[in-house]
């Protein structure tokens, strides 16, 4: 037959169940079971075979079973069932804890910028913890109401296929991604017209298209510049996440944030609060200062005021290396037309986030976002002290830890991560409002009424689950390796369903150390082939395609999994994915975590382990050392530093084996005659009780609002009223201040004495001189804390300075100390600046000590 060309026929939804177009486009469904279960039901094969994308599967199925659905009464009522959920989650009526909490600001946008969404397996445009921290960042703001946008990149090609070869080695396979078949629609002007941004690159203009992922309640707009207007170059922009050389990556940058801006623009939002998540996007405040100056008629200064008092910036990376920079050529040749634009010239523009280096100075991202924002944070309290100590230089003669930069420990999205088997038994137990609840630790007292069996029962299904799930990954992996029979069929008996099961999965950079535990062969071989208590470990994981001593850890824990002396007992399943850790959080009986100590920021996956009853194993670093308790799991390791790396890393091992053997073997193989492990659950039910509440996105997000986001909203709002006259008048205040501040002293009238009694007041004077300023431009106090072994004063308090009589040109300040307990204390006098406007007494970086 001659064709004449091929057609795509498509199935037609029937009018009974026609909705269901709407909830294939809404990622509501991600943590919602019921509307899961309303999709895979119609054909449990292809929703697997289309990993769990509605949409594709709405496009795949045959019309027969839709049909079918259609007159069957069981699916009807499900249907409506969870459209009646759905609806009432979307009217606009519903009461949300945004609108209850903060009521009067709900009409004042949050604009969250993040590189990368991991939001599901469907949607593969995230690498890892930072995506993921991001998808749940949304949909929690879906669920308490925020009033909340996102913006990033939809790349094309997304982030790589992992494939490991029968020799172990990571391939990465990028496929394009077919946006018909993806929960993403196109962004429409008011005309109903696809929105189309451009920004100006050397040389020539780059186009983005806009697209649109509805996540509950809040849209999320992520920018392509795959489109035709494109030349072929700029069109790979945002093919890959993370790929290409500096000028790719300053160029996807320049479009995140600057095109960023424009697209939130061009779409009709105007954010009161922006939210910078890594410092990837911190272009946006330069387009947003660059806006200021040509629309308000600003100043760059007094712009520069505008812009940081809406901003919030979140730092998550604890490793200099790990923070983009730019050499001043390159951002010469991308910015020599842009600096003039923002009323300043080549050096300032430069000088905005000039960063020294070991390989030289450089133009940072980060310093860019610190310096551009008035609100910052890292991930948990211990990256918080990291970050501090890593950036005081931004702010000099500021004890470290009054540095700026505070914390708000990162969670995890209850219901995304939470499987169904694991909600039903929490909603038997907790209350019928538990899920809306989830921050509350008084919820999760009520996991102790959880029988001891049927915690174990839900546990071992979810166990025997995630084994066939792996069997079936690596029979795959055989298949397509070219494997025989007996092979392929050896791999479906993979794992031992009873054998105490360790689960490590996450991105496999050096730091995180995957193959610590294999630092003693012989006495893990011991470990894992006892035949009275075996032990096995599932790994997953991907590494960046130009890491190679990452790929070389997969390569060799391969290499170990298929010795004899491991096969079965080690094993590596290839394309970490949302979905693999789904299973394997809910399936293994430990979660092992083994960092670099301090170089975890927070690290989430742990959370969602011990969220399923999964307890810790992990090195106290990150979110873990604020959620270990004693009894929740275990820690490996000391809470202290070493001389090198060696030293660390055999310490560490060394903990590791020992807690494995003494205490975790033993206690989960105490079993009694029905088989089930009484004090194993007794440590579950603590890892669900004390980290379930604590490290939710709820509490997360509800921090975020009360700490950062309110107080951003009413700054914001102070700063551009009566036409920007508090941003006037501080940079004006601002610019004094630093001219003048080296006519400032102050000297000590009265010092402290060697040696005072707890409860004793120890009175200080100190005489202070302005100099060329106002008295009123500066305030004295006196800073006391306990100095470490590192000449770091840990929580130093400050004690304001009354004034006193004038003397000598200069004023008189008075102030006293009260120890509370014996010790030895470090005590200082400082004179700051200060302007009761200012949004942190701290921010100059501007301090003069006697």
């Amino acid at each position: 037959m001659k064709s004449l060309g091929k057609i795509s026929v498509f199935p037609k939804l029937p009018e009974p169940i026609a909705r269901l177009q709407d909830l294939s486009y809404n990622l509501w469904w991600i943590w919602n079971p019921d509307a899961q279960q309303l999709f895979s039901s119609l054909d449990p094969l292809l929703w697997k075979a289309v990993n769990q994308n509605p949409v594709k599967l709405l496009r795949n199925i045959k019309q027969n079973q839709l049909n079918s659905a259609a007159v069957n009464d069981d699916y009807l009522s499900l249907y409506k069932r969870v459209l009646v959920d759905y609806d009432a989650y979307m009217d606009p009526a519903t009461k949300t804890w945004f609108n209850t909490q903060h009521g009067d600001k709900k009409n004042l946008t949050i604009a969250y910028f993040s590189a990368e969404f991991g939001l599901h397996e469907a949607l593969p445009i995230y690498s890892g913890g930072l995506g993921v921290l991001s998808g749940d960042h949304c949909k929690e703001a879906s669920d308490l109401g925020l009033p909340f946008i996102g913006v990033g990149f939809l790349y094309p090609q997304g982030y790589f296929t992992q494939r490991i070869s029968a020799a172990g080695d990571q391939e990465a396979i990028y496929e394009k991604i077919d946006f018909s078949e993806v929960p993403a629609t196109e962004a429409l002007d008011a005309h109903g017209v696809p929105l189309m941004i451009n920004v100006d690159l050397p040389g020539r203009t780059v186009y983005a298209k806009i697209w649109r992922i509805q996540v509950g309640r809040i849209p999320l707009y992520l920018m392509d510049t795959d489109v035709e207007r494109n030349a072929p170059q700029d069109r790979e922009l945002s093919a890959r996440l993370y790929g290409g050389d500096n000028e790719m990556r300053i160029s996807q940058e320049f479009v995140l944030g600057i095109g960023g801006v424009r697209a939130i623009r061009a779409l009709g939002y105007s954010p009161t609060v922006w939210h910078m998540n890594e410092g990837h996007s911190a272009f946006l405040n330069l387009e947003r200062i660059r806006e200021i100056v040509h629309q308000q008629g600003l100043t760059f200064d007094e712009a520069v005021e505008v812009v940081r008092s809406g901003s919030v910036f979140t730092t998550h990376t604890p490793v200099a290396a790990g923070h983009d920079a730019f050499n001043f050529e390159l951002m010469e040749k991308f910015f020599w037309q842009y600096w003039g634009q923002l009323g300043i010239d080549r050096q300032r523009f430069l000088n905005l986030a000039s960063h020294d280096q070991e390989w030289g100075t450089q133009f940072s991202m980060t310093v860019l976002a610190f310096r551009l924002s008035a609100y910052h944070n890292g991930v948990s309290e211990l990256h918080g002290h990291v970050s501090r100590r890593m950036w005081t230089e931004l702010w000099p003669g500021t004890p470290v830890e009054q540095v700026p930069i505070g914390h708000i420990t990162n969670g995890v999205h209850t219901g995304t991560w939470l499987v169904p088997e694991l909600r039903d038994l929490y909603s038997r137990y907790l209350g019928k409002d538990w899920l809306e609840n989830v921050d509350d630790p008084a919820i999760w007292q009520a996991v102790d009424k959880i029988p001891d069996q049927e915690l174990w029962d839900v546990h071992v299904d979810r166990k025997r689950q995630m084994i066939d799930f792996v069997r079936d990954r690596v029979q795959q992996q055989y298949i397509r390796h070219g494997e025989g029979p007996r092979r392929v069929a050896a791999a479906g008996q993979l794992l031992d369903p009873n054998a105490l099961t360790l689960g490590f999965a996450r991105r496999f950079a050096t730091y995180k150390r995957a193959t610590l535990i294999f630092r003693d062969m012989d006495r893990l071989k011991r470990i894992l082939n006892n035949p009275e208590r075996p032990v096995q470990i599932v790994f997953s994981g991907k590494s960046h395609p130009r890491d190679e001593p990452g790929k070389a850890l997969i390569r060799r824990i391969y290499e170990i999994s298929q010795d004899p002396d491991f096969v079965g007992k080690i094993v590596f399943v290839e394309n970490y994915d949302m979905n693999i850790a789904r299973h394997l959080i809910a399936g293994v009986d430990i979660w092992l975590n083994n960092p670099r100590r301090p170089y975890e920021a927070s690290g989430t996956s742990g959370e969602k382990a011990a969220l399923s009853g999964a307890p810790n194993f992990s090195v106290l670093d990150g979110w873990w050392r604020e959620g270990f308790d004693g009894n929740n799991g275990w820690a490996i390791g000391e809470e202290r530093e070493y001389k090198d790396l060696e030293t660390q890393d055999e310490a560490d091992a060394l903990s590791l084996y020992a807690t494995l053997e003494d205490e975790i073997v033993p206690l989960y193989y105490d079993k009694d005659a029905n088989d089930v492990s009484h004090g194993w659950v007794e440590v579950m039910k603590a890892s669900i009780r004390s980290c379930a509440p604590q490290f939710s996105m709820k509490r997360m997000i509800k921090e975020y609002t009360e700490v950062y986001y309110v107080a951003a909203m009413q700054t914001a709002e102070q700063y551009t009223a009566n036409r920007h006259s508090l941003a006037r008048q501080m940079a004006e205040w601002k610019r004094r201040v630093r001219q003048q501040w080296f006519t400032v002293n102050v000297e000590i009238r009265q010092a402290a004495p060697t040696q005072a009694t707890v409860g004793e007041p120890v009175r200080l004077l100190a005489q202070v001189w302005s100099g060329t300023l106002v008295e009123d431009d500066v305030t004295a106090e006196i800073v006391v804390g306990h100095q470490n072994d590192q000449n770091i004063v840990e929580d130093p308090k400050t004690i304001p300075m009354q004034k006193g009589q004038r003397m000598d040109h200069g004023i008189e300040y008075e102030g006293a100390i009260t120890a509370e307990d014996s010790g030895q204390l470090t005590v200082g006098v400082r004179v700051r600046p200060h302007h009761e406007a200012m949004i942190h007494p701290y921010e100059l970086g501007l301090n003069r000590w006697a």
